[in-house]
């Protein structure tokens, strides 16, 4: 899920919010003021029920935030890189640049979720408590009451033992400490996921047809959105299974043709484009060190009457925004910033200096490699 606007960072994670929070953040407000609590506190100002919903909804999204953070926080503490947090739609997105080494850090990464969430409805639970004790507005401790609840519920649901919830990465953990395979406790929970997004798609379109209207596909939203993630990881967790073992050195394109980053486009395209078959190349600074990628697609959105004006640095994609990988790093875990990264491939550095480029050419062919040597019981050598 991209972010639409950066909040900045907290924790030293960076934090985004995708446009679809909106959604979300006016159906919350508007439920509250509108229909919550004019029921329960009747008799009061429309603008109290506004300010009031408009109040939790905040809170609300301020209690996704810690979620998401106390799985960044502990992730970093487990050895896994955190590439930031994204609000949106269903909540929010923890992108972690890898994955736990153990099934005990994978446990732990996964259940500081929810007991983020489950801390939080306690507090305001007790906050609550203290404000009615104390004869506070009714509609003041409503606010407080709804968000403790409403942390409970999103505690409770995430420990559904179903990918991707974090109940689905606490049984991968579990099944990954079970039987020592890690690929096939993440099927596992994939499967898991699968399952019950089905049910959810079921019982959503059922309370629909029967009279709830929009909680029903609501629901049924949320399970299409589950059974998509999960099949999405299955197929993950098996690519990553056939890649176990392999290194980025062992699938790149070694010594790749590099372009100086203060040449103009005319140039580029007289020296390189047209002499060398590829359709990528990676850009470099004058002292040699990487500094992005071209492509042709970046080639043709320069005029031909411009192209000796503009330089090979003002079109490139900047290398902050491309997958950059060491020789020696596992594949697996670059495929992660591939897919998140621009153009989908990933710049090969030692150092400072470009040895390599990965492209999903090169890693469908290793994959394709190692499904044949699955069926006919041979090695796959470390060069293919």
């Amino acid at each position: 899920m991209t972010e639409t606007f950066r909040l900045g960072r907290i924790l030293g994670v960076r934090v985004g919010v995708n446009w679809s929070v909106l959604v979300i953040f006016t159906l919350i407000t508007v439920g509250l003021a509108v229909g919550r609590f004019p029921l329960l506190y009747p008799d009061l100002p429309s603008m109290a029920y506004s300010v009031a919903g408009l109040i939790a909804g905040l809170v609300f999204f301020a209690s996704l935030l810690a979620h998401e953070l106390a799985h960044a926080v502990v992730a970093r503490r487990n050895g896994v890189e955190v590439e930031g947090i994204t609000l949106w739609l269903f909540g929010g997105v923890a992108k972690l640049e890898g994955e736990p080494a153990t099934p005990a850090a994978d446990f732990r990464v996964a259940a500081v979720g929810p007991g983020m969430s489950l801390a939080l409805a306690a507090l305001f639970a007790v906050v609550a408590v203290a404000l009615g004790a104390a004869d506070a507005p009714g509609l003041v401790v409503g606010v407080v009451a709804w968000l403790a609840l409403i942390n409970a519920v999103l505690a409770v649901f995430n420990l559904v033992p179903a990918a991707p919830l974090d109940g689905g990465r606490i049984l991968r953990a579990a099944l990954w400490w079970r039987t020592g395979d890690r690929t096939r406790a993440a099927v596992g929970a994939a499967r898991a996921g699968r399952t019950f997004g089905w049910f959810l798609i079921a019982f959503g379109v059922a309370v629909a047809v029967f009279g709830a209207g929009i909680g029903g596909l609501w629901l049924a939203l949320i399970g299409w959105f589950i059974t998509t993630a999960a099949r999405n990881e299955e197929e993950y967790a098996r690519v990553s299974g056939s890649l176990a073992g392999v290194r980025v050195s062992d699938v790149m394109s070694a010594n790749p043709t590099v372009v100086p980053s203060n040449i103009d486009v005319a140039r580029f395209i007289e020296h390189y484009v047209f002499t060398h078959r590829y359709s990528t190349f990676p850009v470099v600074h004058p002292d040699g060190s990487a500094a992005g990628l071209i492509t042709l697609r970046h080639v043709k959105t320069v005029p031909a009457d411009q192209r000796q004006s503009v330089s090979v640095a003002e079109v490139a994609v900047p290398l902050e925004r491309v997958a950059v990988a060491a020789p020696a790093e596992p594949l697996a875990e670059v495929l992660v910033r591939m897919s998140s990264g621009a153009e989908g491939r990933a710049v090969v550095v030692s150092g400072t200096t470009v040895v390599g480029i990965v492209s999903p050419v090169d890693v469908m062919r290793r994959i394709e490699v190692a499904e044949i040597a699955d069926v006919t019981n041979g090695p796959v050598g470390p060069h293919t």
